[in-house]
């Protein structure tokens, strides 16, 4: 039975979703989602996480019709936004068991130290860096 959604395909035919996780076993690797000049390849973040393109622009605070326009997609807000949200899925997947947990936690996991807000509310605020900073804490043994 197909398919109802197409899923990129490598070179090997794998999925690109275990190209990604391949590329360090268990790991999202951000530099393998983006191009050579450092533009994040907003195609291959959306298959890597199993999501539309107006999926991830909802997930990234952005209007869902910004990936819909290959212009669109590398404006600076577009790609800070989902560079963020990369940085922030690579800090917690190892802990929280590989990108698809990670993915989860930003989007589901109330925050204690900010009233309850998840990781996807505060990004979506601009308060990415608030986020990055609680992580490193919490990775160098501080307190939630």
């Amino acid at each position: 039975m197909a398919q109802a959604t197409k899923k990129a395909a490598t070179p090997t035919g794998l999925p690109l979703a275990r190209k990604v996780a391949r590329s360090r076993p268990g790991r999202l690797s951000i530099a393998s989602l983006m191009d050579e000049r450092g533009t994040v390849k907003v195609d291959d973040v959306a298959d890597a996480f199993a999501m539309s393109k107006a999926q991830l622009a909802e997930t990234a605070g952005l209007a869902r019709e910004v990936f819909q326009k290959a212009s669109r997609r590398g404006g600076p807000k577009a790609q800070s936004r989902v560079r963020e949200m990369l940085e922030i899925i690579s800090l917690v997947q190892g802990w929280a068991g590989g990108p698809a947990q990670a993915m989860a936690w930003y989007r589901a996991e109330p925050i204690p130290a900010f009233g309850g807000r998840t990781a996807e509310a505060l990004v979506k605020s601009g308060q990415a860096g608030a986020v990055r900073d609680y992580v490193d804490h919490l990775a160098t043994g501080g307190y939630a």
